[in-house]
């Protein structure tokens, strides 16, 4: 990463690539829209997948991350 950000631009970095990994062990285990994430499955995964639990803010990006369009 480079060097020289301000911290708030790392944390939302660090925040966005612990919600994609999150949305991906989602996925793979079959949540496919946002209404199968609900924060305590989110944390869940989170345990299971060895990462602290995310905040609210967070689990909010993961379903934003899985959701799909149903056009």
């Amino acid at each position: 990463m480079p060097a020289g950000r301000p911290r708030e631009w790392y944390e939302a970095y660090n925040r966005r690539l612990k919600a994609m990994r999150l949305a991906i062990a989602l996925l793979n285990s079959g949540a496919y829209r946002p209404e199968q994430a609900p924060d305590h499955v989110i944390r869940t995964t989170a345990a299971r997948i060895g990462v602290h639990p995310p905040s609210a803010v967070t689990c909010r990006m993961v379903r934003a991350f899985i959701h799909c369009d149903s056009r």
